[in-house]
C-alpha cells in the first residue's frame, strides 16, 4: 500500500488572543485526522460554520499555519517544517490555493497576463515568452477561457466567475497534486457556482488532480463530494461517504446544517 499523498495525523491549531494580562488559548483545530490517498484523486469536502475551525486547517494544509500539534505530512514533506528554498518551491509546485474572494486574490492595477506569465515561468517550466503563453492559454482553456479574453485585461474587467476561473487556470500551471479551494464559490452568482464545481470534478476526473473543498454550502458539497468531515469549534463531528453523511446525517449539528438549507424538494434531492 502506497504512502497517502497527505496525512493530518492529531492536528491541533491553538491561538493566543488578547493582551498580556488577559492573554487566553483558542483552540481552532482539535485533533483532527484525515488522509488523501495518492493513487486515487477525490474531492475531499470540509463543511462548517464560520469559527469551525474550516479555514484554519485549509491555512495549515498550504503552509501558511504551523500546527501546534500532531504531523501533517504532504508527499513525504512535513508541512509544519518546511525549510530552505527547495523544499518550500516542491511544495508550492504540488500543492496550489483557491481562496474565497477572486478579486482579492489579484492586484487590481496588474495585469492578469501577467500573473499567469510569471506562475508559467516559474513554476511550468516556460523557458521564453511564447511558451509562457502558449501554457497560459492551454491552462484557461481548461477552464472554459482562453488568452485572447485575458490578455492585457484588469481584474475590474471580468466577472466574478470569470475571474475566479483565472485563479484555477493559474492553480493548473504548476501541474499540482493538490488543490486547497477555500469557500471557492462564495462570493460568485448562484448562476454560476454549479459551473465551477462542476470544473472541479472535472479536474478530479480528466486531470487527475486531488481537491480538498472547503465550504459551507451543503447543496454543492452534496453535489461533487466523494467524501467529507463535518467540524463544528474545531472538531470533527461527523465523516464518511459524502452523499450517505449528508443524506441521512447523525450527529445533531449535521442534521441542524442539513435542516438550515432545505427547500421542498431538498429531503428528495439529498436522498436520491
Amino acid at each position: 500500500m502506497s504512502e497517502p499523498l497527505l496525512r493530518l495525523d492529531h492536528v491541533s491549531k491553538t491561538f493566543a488572543r488578547g493582551g498580556f494580562f488577559s492573554r487566553r488559548r483558542i483552540e481552532a483545530v482539535k485533533d483532527l485526522s484525515f488522509t488523501i490517498a495518492a493513487d486515487k484523486a477525490e474531492i475531499f469536502t470540509i463543511i462548517g460554520e464560520s469559527g469551525s475551525g474550516k479555514s484554519t486547517t485549509a491555512r495549515m494544509i498550504l503552509g501558511i499555519e504551523r500546527p501546534t500539534g500532531g504531523s501533517l505530512q504532504f508527499d513525504g514533506l512535513d508541512v509544519g517544517a518546511l525549510n530552505g528554498h527547495a523544499d518550500r518551491m516542491r511544495f508550492m509546485h504540488a500543492v496550489q490555493p483557491i481562496f474565497q474572494n477572486p478579486f482579492e486574490a489579484f492586484n487590481p492595477l496588474k495585469q492578469l497576463d501577467r500573473y499567469l506569465f510569471l506562475t508559467a515561468r516559474r513554476f511550468g517550466a516556460a523557458r521564453d515568452q511564447a511558451e509562457a503563453e502558449r501554457l497560459a492559454d492551454e491552462a484557461l482553456r481548461k477552464v472554459g477561457l482562453s488568452l485572447a479574453e485575458a490578455k492585457g485585461r484588469f481584474p475590474h474587467e471580468l466577472s466574478g466567475g470569470q475571474l475566479q476561473r483565472v485563479a484555477i487556470a493559474r492553480a493548473l500551471l504548476s501541474n499540482p497534486k493538490l488543490i486547497v479551494a477555500d469557500e471557492p464559490v462564495s462570493m460568485v452568482d448562484a448562476s454560476l457556482r454549479m459551473a465551477i464545481v462542476n470544473l472541479f470534478k472535472a479536474l478530479r476526473d480528466e486531470l487527475g488532480i486531488s481537491i480538498i473543498y472547503i465550504t459551507h454550502d451543503l447543496a454543492t458539497a452534496y453535489s461533487i463530494s466523494d467524501r467529507i468531515i463535518i467540524m463544528q469549534k474545531g472538531e470533527v463531528v461527523e465523516a464518511g461517504d459524502a452523499r450517505a453523511v449528508l443524506a441521512a446525517p447523525q450527529h445533531p449539528y449535521s442534521r441542524q446544517l442539513r435542516e438550515a438549507v432545505l427547500t421542498p424538494d431538498s429531503p428528495r434531492a439529498l436522498a436520491s
